[in-house]
């Protein structure tokens, strides 16, 4: 007489192994979707303490910081291309320093309007900074 045991089907392990697979997948898909959906928020101080302590940008005033990042994430929502924001920071600043204008429009698009970051993105793509 065989146990019940033996009587298994061989493939009862490999459907709860794939059950399991499955189950874990849209749990990851849900997690996924959940965390895409989630809305961005602007964060103005942490874009002022990154911007005013730094040196080189000698903003005038917590306002004027502010209004100048306000004034990038404008541009970047107008479509102004990656290349001709950073020539006009340097300009501004009248500085040369390619990280200096990189790093104030990266924090203007990741503290002030994430939203935007995607677009700057693509601006930037194959960006190439000019010859020293």
């Amino acid at each position: 007489m065989r146990s019940s045991r033996s009587r298994r089907r061989p493939t009862a392990g490999i459907t709860a192994a794939l059950t399991g697979a499955v189950l874990s997948a849209v749990g990851f898909l849900a997690i996924g979707a959940t965390l895409r959906a989630a809305p961005v928020h602007a964060d103005e101080v942490a874009y002022l303490l990154n911007v005013t302590v730094r040196p080189g940008y000698n903003f005038a005033s917590a306002g004027d910081a502010l209004a100048y990042g306000h004034g990038i994430c404008e541009r970047i929502a107008g479509g102004t291309a990656y290349g001709d924001l950073i020539s006009d920071v340097k300009a501004h600043f009248a500085n040369t320093d390619e990280f200096q204008a990189s790093y104030l429009v990266s924090q203007a698009a990741n503290e002030i309007c994430p939203a935007q970051i995607w677009q700057l993105r693509t601006s930037a793509a194959g960006y190439q900074p000019p010859p020293l």
